[in-house]
């Protein structure tokens, strides 16, 4: 069995919980592989005799890769989809982050959680993944292509709003008059959309959330469609230059490019450990039916 680790920052908190995985993996026969540049940290702090083969990129990754897993937060899941995309390699997270609400294992809970994981007592749990295409094609980056969360236009360097039109299947549906438009998945639903008051969906969801950022129009409100609709939107403001982010990912646009959003042609996997839910999970996170009055 094959194990591809990733990080995107080395931590001295996180050594000991390394430490352990690598240890348990070694006692359990397991290949480990490390992406090239976490790997280079981790050597400069990890007391370990043995060598690890490292990758890249997205090409650079073994196929017969059987999971990859995260060491982090959420937006080190987030950011792993870049290396996975269409390989089907299950992803799971380490959380040594604050939240964890997609990094589902604790740093106590690491033995436990592989012995489950190499018993095969886990589920997949398949999430929709958002594409962007930009016309004129004005970037030339792998990293901003495809969003498991969402896909954000937002106001730059101005306090103004933007206006964001709007067409879905080549229909235009409206202009938000805004700071800024969050067209989410089932799984970003729970973050910046959720943040601006978009509703909550469960991960298997066939639907998209369009979420206004601070609209003008005060009877603007979410709204959730299919996700095979396609979404084309432009932007004019006072000032010529946009922001758009996928994820945590932001690069600049200006006011005469068309962005065209749609669902990925494949889905990302991720792993749900046994006694795992979506329900316990916006329980836990959530604080959902916990009294914080007092």
């Amino acid at each position: 069995m094959k194990v591809a680790i990733y990080g995107q920052k080395y931590k001295d908190e996180t050594k000991p919980y390394i430490s352990k995985l690598l240890k348990h993996f070694k006692k359990r026969g397991v290949k480990v592989i490390f992406e090239f540049h976490f790997y280079y940290e981790l050597k400069k702090h990890l007391q370990e005799e043995e060598c690890f083969d490292t990758f890249l990129n997205y090409d650079d990754l073994p196929s017969d890769t059987d999971f990859f897993i995260t060491i982090g937060g959420d937006g080190t899941i987030l950011r792993a989809i870049t290396y996975v995309r269409n390989s089907d390699i299950p992803i799971i997270g380490i959380n040594t982050g604050r939240l964890g609400f997609l990094s589902t294992i604790q740093k106590d809970e690491i033995k436990n959680a592989i012995d489950q994981l190499l018993s095969n007592e886990y589920k997949i749990i398949e999430r929709s993944v958002l594409s962007l295409k930009l016309i004129p094609e004005v970037l030339d980056s792998e990293d901003f292509q495809y969003a498991i969360n969402e896909i954000t236009v937002s106001r730059k360097n101005t306090t103004s709003m933007i206006t964001v039109n709007t067409y879905l299947d080549d229909e235009y549906l409206t202009s938000y008059w805004a700071d800024g438009l969050i067209i989410a998945t089932p799984t970003g639903s729970t973050s910046y959309s959720m943040s601006c008051g978009g509703p909550i969906l469960m991960p298997q969801a066939k639907n998209i959330v369009l979420t206004p950022i601070a609209p003008h129009n005060l009877n603007t409100r979410p709204l959730i469609i299919p996700n095979d609709t396609k979404i084309k939107l432009t932007v004019n403001g006072h000032e010529n230059l946009f922001l758009i982010s996928l994820d945590s990912r932001v690069t600049t646009i200006n006011n005469q490019t068309e962005i065209y959003i749609e669902k990925a042609p494949f889905t990302i996997k991720t792993i749900e450990m046994e006694g795992q839910s979506f329900f316990k999970t916006l329980r836990s996170k959530l604080l959902w039916g916990e009294d914080t009055r007092n």
